[in-house]
């Protein structure tokens, strides 16, 4: 990995990356074909937050958050920090006083794949964080990584400048050149989705809405009354 901060990354218009993320991770991820989810490893610091932003990504080393402080000067309004580490590491690597200097610069939340800390502060604040751990660990500053450069996490790639949405879910990254179809594609979900709620509010089962029911008979599912199954339990 060569030490370096690329300085120029190219950003998504802020607005438009605020009305995908009103849509949610869930619904946004389902709409673009279940893919992007940054998987189950990164869980919120505190709950109720969702936010959307441009991704500025660091890589650093575990135990050694040196790389966090070189981002937040690449980092301005609207944007998203995503920190990877060049192995696994549950260091709290980032805690109240990056997210003081990150909200200065109009920085709307963290997700790291490493630990948190000050979680009471941070709620305070409403400071977004989402992380694979929670941990008091300090960490040290000595050892160079890279900023704006792709990363790695939960098996999927974030380049500088993608879409990342997070809320109670978890996060998602939408690559940079797929807003606008992410955003065509998650209203048309959401849509579909407000029909079925409102089927479902009106009683309709989801094994008819989904065209279910045919099928289970081919999957080998069949109906028994109590006493039916007690003698095939007997047989």
């Amino acid at each position: 990995m060569r030490n370096v901060v690329v300085t120029d990354v190219p950003r998504a218009d802020v607005a438009r990356v605020d009305v995908l993320a009103a849509y949610g991770v869930a619904t946004v991820h389902e709409a673009l074909g279940r893919t992007g989810y940054l998987g189950p490893r990164l869980r919120p610091a505190w709950p109720g937050a969702r936010v959307g932003g441009n991704a500025v990504t660091a890589i650093c080393w575990p135990g050694d958050n040196l790389m966090i402080h070189v981002a937040v000067e690449q980092c301005r309004e609207g944007d998203l920090l995503v920190v990877a580490t060049t192995s696994p590491c549950t260091d709290g690597m980032f805690g109240e006083l990056f997210a003081t200097a990150l909200r200065h610069r109009g920085v709307r939340g963290v997700v790291i794949d490493a630990g948190v800390r000050d979680v009471a502060e941070l709620r305070a604040m409403g400071f977004p964080a989402w992380s694979a751990a929670v941990s008091a660990q300090g960490t040290v500053k000595a050892t160079p990584g890279a900023v704006n450069v792709p990363v790695a996490i939960g098996g999927r790639l974030v380049r500088p400048g993608d879409v990342i949405l997070a809320d109670d879910d978890g996060v998602l990254v939408v690559p940079r050149g797929d807003l606008e179809h992410g955003i065509a594609a998650a209203e048309a979900r959401a849509a579909k989705e407000a029909a079925t709620r409102e089927a479902f509010l009106k009683g309709e089962l989801g094994l008819d809405r989904y065209g279910l029911r045919e099928r289970l008979p081919d999957l080998g599912i069949v109906y028994l009354t109590a006493d039916e199954y007690a003698k095939d339990q007997d047989a």
